[in-house]
């Protein structure tokens, strides 16, 4: 029985359970397929390491005050953090990976950065 590949539109014969031509086509469909998901998700993990990198760069020994400015200019993005870290005494830490920042309420003109600990989780 002869079918037409959803890909490439060729003719194949084959198995009756067969939907693509070759392998190749088959890899190229769902590819396709999932290519929008794919972008989203590429696009938010390279916020975060964008992110990680700026705290990084600005907090080479492991705690750093910068001006919040001086994140926003190197193009922080404030809504994207991997996880978020509340200290015993209420204080909430978002971060990056390993990299994380406070945003004082009193100032937010202020960022504190450090990096994560051992013990930190």
């Amino acid at each position: 029985m002869k079918r037409l590949c959803p890909e490439c539109g060729e003719e194949y014969t084959g198995r009756a359970d067969k939907k693509y031509c070759s392998a190749a086509c088959r890899a190229a469909y769902h590819n396709r397929q999932n290519a929008e998901e794919l972008a989203f998700q590429r696009n938010v993990n390279n916020i975060l390491r964008h992110n990680r990198n700026v705290l990084a760069e600005l907090n080479p020994d492991g705690k750093a005050n910068v001006r919040k400015e001086r994140l926003i200019d190197r193009g922080f993005k404030f809504r994207y953090f991997t996880n978020q870290y509340v200290t015993r005494n209420n204080t909430l830490y978002h971060f990056c990976y390993d990299y994380g920042y406070r945003v004082d309420a009193d100032d937010s003109e202020w960022v504190f950065l450090i990096k994560r600990q051992e013990y930190v989780e």
